[in-house]
């Protein structure tokens, strides 16, 4: 519908086409049974696998299709169509979970946790947030005590994607008192004796992904399940964070142009006072304003990945594109509920739905405030 400056390969773009197939095939027909759910099959994960998303971006010694940025930020762009964020969240957890493993792990470890995530055998989940610690993780206070050739782990984690049924956690532990430098990344896999899920939590919105509150209580794991030395886990976090956030800034726009996509149909087919309701320029304005905000956020998001496809990561540039492409979505899903009217609260719309998992935006993955002081700090130098 909208058409942006686009500086992708073919291979891009094939794949670009077949993540548009596989949403429409097995997303958009479910998308509101699973969300009235909160819950969708684990086969979809396999399906994804089958269809090239699961191992897209990651390395091939891990099983994956190559290193890149650009094809899982496809990915999550297609898939939003299907018209929930939850799937989506849920399919992709394993795009924060891993990348701690593929970046520190060993490859005995890659290939026993990594490779079979991205065939769609096993779930994987990041546990980072913790019940008062969210954007300052030089507050986590879960901890890991090496006890021999094991290590002892208590404490707790919460708003953890896919973590009801996730086959391991890649769980962040305090390892020593240093705020940075004691932060360790361990894999905890499920069943371990004194790893639990506390409870489910329900949410506004991403419904249809499973998000826990989990528990660690003398959890005892051996050392082969660390990954990386002893503090090496605050810098693999930051590396994860840049990555979370340009994929939550992509979910952003898609979210965005999904929204003025259904918002222009029905203005083109309402009739009131005997016209169609986008004849009337209150109506048409505002769609106007909404599809300039999408092409906007669209398009910086674009070039701000496209750069760190080629190596250059300007963390205030993510953070801008983040902050500013939740705002848009936030804008336009408001926007375009008002000119659906009845129909646009209703829970079987995709507006509707759409709305409700946008505002999750600008929170996840680090507030708009945090954003906006890494883009005083590194983009302005203050």
């Amino acid at each position: 519908m909208l058409h942006g400056m686009q500086s992708l390969d073919d291979v891009a773009l094939a794949f670009q086409k077949t993540c548009r197939r596989f949403t429409r095939e097995h997303i958009e027909p479910f998308a509101h049974e699973w969300e009235e759910a909160e819950l969708f099959p684990r086969e979809l994960y396999g399906q994804a696998a089958a269809a090239g998303i699961l191992a897209a971006g990651f390395p091939e010694d891990c099983g994956g299709t190559g290193k890149s940025t650009m094809l899982p930020l496809l990915a999550l762009e297609a898939m939003i169509w299907g018209g929930s964020t939850g799937v989506v969240a849920g399919v992709s957890s394993h795009g924060i979970a891993l990348p701690p493993i593929v970046n520190l792990g060993t490859a005995e470890q890659k290939q026993r946790w990594v490779a079979p995530v991205l065939r769609g055998e096993h779930i994987a989940a990041l546990g980072i947030t913790e019940p008062g610690t969210g954007s300052d993780v030089a507050g986590v206070r879960t901890r890991a005590v090496r006890d021999g050739d094991t290590y002892v782990i208590n404490g707790a984690k919460m708003f953890i994607t896919s973590g009801c049924r996730a086959d391991f956690v890649t769980v962040l532990t305090r390892t020593g008192d240093d705020p940075h430098g004691g932060l360790t990344f361990f894999v905890v896999e499920r069943g371990t004796p004194g790893f639990s899920v506390s409870r489910a939590l329900k949410k506004t919105g991403w419904r249809a992904s499973d998000t826990a509150e989990l528990a660690f209580q003398d959890v005892r794991v051996p050392v082969g399940n660390r990954i990386g030395d002893e503090g090496s886990g605050f810098i693999a976090l930051m590396q994860n964070f840049q990555n979370e956030r340009l994929a939550l800034a992509f979910m952003g726009h898609a979210t965005a142009e999904v929204a003025l996509h259904d918002a222009l149909a029905y203005a083109r087919e309402r009739i009131a006072f005997g016209k169609p309701i986008g004849k009337f320029q209150a109506i048409r304005h505002k769609l106007a304003e909404m599809a300039t905000q999408v092409q906007a956020a669209r398009a910086f998001n674009y070039s701000v990945a496209l750069r760190c496809e080629a190596g250059d990561v300007d963390v205030s540039h993510v953070s801008m594109a983040k902050n500013f492409s939740a705002r848009v979505a936030n804008e336009v899903c408001y926007e375009a509920v008002q000119i659906l009217g009845g129909a646009g609260y209703m829970r079987e719309s995709r507006v509707e739905r759409l709305s409700r998992d946008a505002r999750l935006l600008p929170i996840g993955g680090g507030t708009t405030e945090i954003m906006n002081e890494l883009i005083a700090r590194w983009g302005l130098g203050l």
